[in-house]
């Protein structure tokens, strides 16, 4: 039945219909690291140390040893009874009895919660799944936040370099007569703003850097070299394909899937309780000899003999209120499941079809500004630099140009930092590696 139901709602939004549970034990996170062993050293060192992801792990250890407490019979029931009268038989009084009973739950009952506490513990086993691709994820982000941080003190330290020759050269005019002091005072002003910059861009390295070390459970001042981002992988972006990897391989989505099993067994072990358990036992009643007059002068046949029974019971599920409310209640599990797996599933499609988008208009603006925006900027301050070197133009031109050409330069290594993010923004959504090794 929940099988059906399955089908159905995977057939209300268009997507494959489910098939089977995910893979019993997480495997290592399928993730890309294009060739730069110092992502590759800090993502390792993430999932080894990061505490969310071990407490993600043991939660999955505990969840494994549910199995075996669940499919396992009841412990039987020992009891002894002496009796404080011993009850008179014909073969003699009766003085103890020990019996030993064992509960049987309906069949199948067993099964299903075997079953139940399976599909819990693979669920806990992609919720760890999901701790690991979400810690590849933040260690990405902050790592190419980091690389453009790096980026952008070169760039400032060059650009002070250049206010400063700048300075030196208005110094020489004035002293020459040929320029103003205001001049000069405008350019040191420039250069302290630089500095300021810097400063700023020194700060949030620090966080960026703090945040990685936290993320790998290290101290939090440990250094952490410069990054450099190598050559940019190009992708591909097939959306219907990306969009069904992110439904086989997505921890959330395949979380989602196994909610649903556990909801079918938990609503055949909810109807199971319309039917009776079971009790047998046996028994060992001890027995004395005749001690009266008459029983030791004439002893029956089977004096003093042992008795042995056996007893079998059931239960009566007479509170059919009680089933009725049960069968509701998975009922109303295995539709709060199907629910989540339609969120899960449009999750998957929003964010390939978000992440595909940011990916095609970083592009766009990468060629821009490689192409036209940063070769023109280079242009405008080398002809600005000859006019004012010829008494042509000014400062303040001069100060435009420098801070147009710093401006595209800090904007385009922003460009390529976002397109290393969104390329693992783009890998969390579906769930495996992207773009793949080598491709």
């Amino acid at each position: 039945m929940h099988i059906l139901r399955i089908m159905a709602v995977a057939s209300a939004i268009a997507v494959p219909q489910y098939i089977g549970p995910a893979p019993a034990t997480a495997q290592t996170p399928s993730y890309t690291t294009n060739g730069d062993p110092t992502l590759a050293a800090l993502i390792a060192e993430a999932l080894e140390g990061n505490p969310r992801v071990r407490a993600a792990f043991l939660e999955h250890q505990a969840s494994r040893a549910r199995i075996p407490q669940a499919s396992t019979l009841p412990n039987p029931a020992l009891s002894f009874t002496q009796h404080l009268a011993g009850a008179q038989t014909r073969v003699g009084p009766q003085l103890s009895s020990i019996s030993v009973s064992q509960a049987l739950p309906w069949f199948g009952t067993l099964s299903d919660r075997r079953e139940i506490a399976a599909a819990q513990s693979d669920i806990r086993n992609q919720s760890y799944a999901e701790q690991r691709a979400e810690v590849v994820r933040q260690v990405k982000l902050a790592y190419y936040d980091l690389a453009y941080l790096d980026q952008a003190l070169r760039i400032t330290g060059e650009e002070e370099q250049l206010l400063l020759h700048y300075e030196a050269l208005a110094q020489a005019r004035y002293s020459q007569g040929f320029g103003q002091q205001q001049e000069v005072v405008k350019l040191q002003a420039e250069v302290t703003r630089v500095l300021n910059r810097r400063q700023d861009l020194l700060r949030q390295r620090t966080d960026f850097e703090a945040a990685l070390n936290v993320l790998a459970n290290r101290p939090v001042d440990a250094p952490v070299p410069k990054v450099e981002i190598g050559e940019r992988p190009a992708v591909g972006l097939d959306e219907e394909a990306l969009r069904g990897n992110g439904l086989s391989d997505r921890p959330e989505v395949r979380s989602a899937r196994l909610l649903i099993e556990s909801g079918g067994h938990e609503m055949r072990l909810a109807r199971r309780r319309y039917r009776p358990d079971f009790t047998v036992g046996v028994a060992w009643g001890s027995v004395l000899g005749r001690r009266d007059e008459p029983g030791r002068t004439n002893p029956p046949p089977g004096n003093g003999r042992d008795t042995y029974s056996l007893t079998f019971g059931a239960s009566i599920p007479v509170f059919r209120s009680s089933c009725d409310a049960g069968v509701r209640e998975a009922d109303a599990r295995l539709s709060a499941a199907e629910e989540a797996y339609r969120d899960a599933v449009n999750g998957v499609a929003f964010a390939v079809r978000s992440t595909a988008f940011r990916l095609k208009t970083i592009e766009g603006q990468l060629a821009l500004f490689e192409n036209a925006l940063l070769p023109q900027a280079e242009q405008a301050l080398s002809a600005t630099e000859e006019a004012y070197s010829a008494g042509v133009t000014g400062v303040l031109e001069l100060l435009d140009s420098e801070e147009m050409l710093l401006d595209v330069r800090l904007g385009l290594a922003r460009l390529q930092a976002d397109y290393m993010k969104a390329l693992a923004e783009m890998e969390r959504a579906i769930g495996s590696a992207f773009p793949e090794e080598g491709s």
